[in-house]
């Protein structure tokens, strides 16, 4: 079995898109809106074929984002080696993005960097796995 993908509530769809696009080399599906509910949605397919899709409707809610609270916390999105995590760390924070975790090794073995999208979601930028830099 595999996670088939991950979906998300944003409120600024295109900006969503166009972060992990830019970033993430994610390729964007065409949007799909129902005229009825309101609902719109893209899927972004990674280079490993894995998927996110991000949503949007007009009846959504915003709470505030604690990062210690129930239910999904971050995604997870491996670049390949430890300077792959350096270099795209440093570009999201050349371009204002906040860097929630600089890149270090995590007490799991992972080489990691964790940064805050447009609307506080968090990304983990991970390295491949035991990888030594």
């Amino acid at each position: 079995m595999r996670i088939e993908h991950v979906a998300m509530y944003v409120k600024d769809m295109e900006a969503a898109r166009d972060f992990f696009v830019k970033y993430f080399n994610a390729k964007t599906s065409e949007k799909y809106h129902n005229f009825r509910s309101g609902f719109s949605s893209y899927f972004l397919t990674f280079d490993d074929g894995s998927r996110l899709e991000i949503m949007q409707r007009p009846t959504m809610t915003d709470p505030p984002k604690s990062s210690y609270r129930t239910g999904f916390h971050h995604i997870a999105i491996c670049v390949g080696n430890g300077n792959s995590v350096d270099a795209v760390t440093q570009r999201l924070a050349d371009d204002g993005y906040l860097i929630v975790n600089g890149a270090r090794w995590t007490g799991d073995g992972m080489y990691a960097s964790v940064v805050a999208d447009h609307e506080g979601n968090e990304i983990e930028i991970v390295a491949e796995a035991y990888e030594k830099k």
